[in-house]
């Protein structure tokens, strides 16, 4: 197995973080008319409209990731639409929750409205229907613990610094603790109502803690001989007993945890990927080639062989997903860091990923959510 000096990952979160700034069991969403029935003295049928809420997961989940304001765009979303119908792409992955810590629809939740936690991108309920009416099935992104309106709104639920103040990182964004069980059942109302709008999956984000900023300063309140990656562990465990059985519920991941499953390396952020396999029911590692170390699998720089890198991370942790709850549905880049990420390199991930023996699907990111027309045909 290749060696990767732990030092040498740090190259990873500051990429990533550049990056991002630049239920099988649930039925057949489809408008349908229902016979309804009622009993009285005289016995009287009427049809109504109604709109089942859920689509069913794809055998094999193909998406393109989305803001909020590009879902929201009218023109942006029918011309989508448009190119989805050619049937190659199924899915969009929307975000509800973003790095800001706004919910970024009209939510309904008291205590989203009592901290003034929304900034409205989108009218969801057309979004919703309009996706659904083309078939695509729709993932709510929501980010977690790095959430500064929380955080600056509730300190107590904060990380701080070791003087005592709100921490924030490279971006100037606070954090969550996510030993906070208030925190858990803040971002588990968020998914609930998601669902209850009609989103088929719920995709929690920024699970993990800080990877950037003044680490030095920051005070993690763990218990003695206590693990972030333990913390994590019960979080998880929490949004599946709460969640399992009522949504599809996956996770994001950095890409390096599929080269850490022999060892008990969470990165220094809590991400192991064996903690999570139980407990969510896809996991998407971010595999983006131009954020390991650039020397990753011997080569002068990672970025320009996203093929081999994405298929030897897959390859590596197989065997740990055997038999597991979760499979795995990786991040794919289709934007240009280190390398020209052109067609050749788009459809060389999609190679590695579909012919990996432990994945669901895939999912591009691209941050301004350009789209290149090739990218929905087979």
């Amino acid at each position: 197995m290749l060696s990767i000096g732990k030092k040498k990952l740090i190259i990873y979160p500051i990429l990533l973080g550049l990056a991002f700034v630049v239920a099988d069991q649930l039925p057949l969403a489809q408008i349908r008319y229902q016979e309804n029935t009622t009993n009285s003295n005289t016995e009287t049928t009427s049809s109504t409209p109604e709109k089942l809420l859920h689509l069913k997961k794809p055998k094999y989940v193909r998406g393109i990731y989305l803001t909020a304001a590009s879902a929201g765009s009218d023109d942006y979303r029918q011309t989508l639409i448009t190119k989805l119908k050619k049937g190659y792409i199924n899915s969009v992955v929307i975000d509800i929750k973003d790095y800001s810590g706004y919910i970024l629809y009209d939510s309904q939740i008291a205590e989203v409205n009592d901290i003034k936690a929304k900034k409205i991108k989108m009218d969801v309920r057309q979004v919703i229907d309009d996706f659904h009416a083309a078939d695509i099935y729709i993932i709510a992104r929501q980010t977690v613990f790095q959430d500064p309106v929380l955080a600056e709104a509730q300190p107590e639920l904060a990380f701080h610094n070791k003087s005592g103040g709100i921490w924030y990182d490279n971006k100037k964004l606070a954090w969550l603790d996510p030993a906070k069980e208030k925190v858990w059942e803040y971002n588990l109302n968020i998914a609930k109502e998601a669902v209850s709008l009609g989103f088929d999956e719920i995709n929690f984000d920024y699970m993990r803690y800080p990877s950037d900023g003044p680490m030095a300063s920051l005070a993690y309140n763990l218990a003695p001989e206590q693990q972030k990656y333990e913390v994590m562990k019960s979080f998880y465990q929490y949004l599946s007993r709460n969640l399992a059985g009522v949504t599809n519920l996956s996770i994001d991941m950095f890409g390096l945890v599929m080269d850490n499953t022999k060892d008990n390396y969470d990165l220094n952020i809590g991400q192991r990927l064996i903690d999570a396999l139980d407990y969510f029911d896809d996991i998407s590692p971010m595999m983006y080639a131009s954020h390991y170390p650039k020397t990753y699998l011997g080569y002068t720089n990672s970025a320009e062989y996203p093929g081999p890198v994405v298929a030897y991370g897959l390859d590596l942790a197989s065997t740990t997903t055997e038999n597991r709850r979760a499979k795995i549905r990786p991040w794919l880049q289709a934007f240009s860091i280190g390398a020209v990420y052109d067609k050749e390199k788009i459809k060389a991930q999609i190679k590695a990923t579909e012919n990996a023996s432990s994945t669901s699907g895939w999912l591009f990111w691209n941050a301004r959510n350009v789209y290149a027309d090739y990218m929905f045909v087979e």
